[in-house]
């Protein structure tokens, strides 16, 4: 299995390094900075990116200028999806949220790899499933969820994403995640702190229980999580 670095990623460390030598010896480890658009909307996509300790969030943009995120990305997943599919193109913007790195890996590599009958080929399709799972869930949560379980479910991804307890991330941010009014994050945020659940300060939230953060979710999280531990084995 894969060790160093690329162990920090989840779908690298599930792939053996005897049968895909050609796809880590091509692999580069890059730093990434918080706001760095990776690939705008309709950008062919050069590289796939494997996060290791970001977060990266898939955007859509309205006509309007109004934005929210249609998918979070950590160190569970991997950037670039379309081109494993065949698309090629991105399908919406592409931004860091946490900074930190990621190992990239030329588009042309990567496909021609994950063409190849294996274990590769296999992760990858089960993640693409596990990927919509989660996009349809997400879809159920706006819908039907109030605000209070869309903020804990949110920052439990990103928890996750990113494997620490300090997330450098603005209420108005995440308010544009979500698509609500910043004041509507800004009212609950003051309920999880008074309740112990997290800390806020300018720019920065820290998870202080990740136990009560989950009791005031609502099932959406477990079921996503659920759907990554039955395909792929992930945390």
């Amino acid at each position: 299995m894969i060790n160093n670095k690329t162990s920090d990623n989840q779908i690298l460390a599930s792939i053996s390094q005897d049968e895909y030598k050609i796809l880590f010896s091509n692999l580069e480890y890059v730093s990434l900075i918080s706001g760095q658009i990776i690939y705008k909307q309709d950008q062919k996509i050069d590289y796939v990116y494997f996060p290791l300790h970001s977060m990266i969030s898939l955007v859509s943009t309205l006509l309007n200028k109004a934005t929210i995120e249609v998918g979070l990305i950590g160190n569970e997943g991997l950037i670039g999806l379309p081109v494993f599919l065949g698309g090629n193109y991105a399908t919406n913007d592409t931004i860091v949220q946490i900074p930190d790195s990621a190992m990239r890996l030329d588009a042309d590599i990567f496909l021609a790899e994950s063409r190849r009958p294996g274990e590769l080929q296999r992760i990858l399709l089960l993640y693409t499933q596990a990927r919509l799972s989660q996009i349809s869930q997400n879809a159920v949560c706006k819908c039907h969820h109030s605000i209070n379980q869309q903020l804990a479910n949110w920052l439990l991804f990103a928890h996750t994403s990113v494997d620490q307890d300090e997330l450098p991330l603005t209420q108005k941010f995440i308010s544009q995640m979500l698509g609500v009014r910043r004041a509507s994050v800004t009212e609950v945020a003051q309920k999880f702190q008074k309740a112990g659940i997290i800390r806020y300060t300018r720019g920065s939230i820290t998870i202080l229980s990740r136990d009560l953060l989950r009791s005031v979710s609502c099932e959406c999280y477990d079921v996503v999580k659920g759907e990554f531990k039955r395909l792929l084995n992930f945390t």
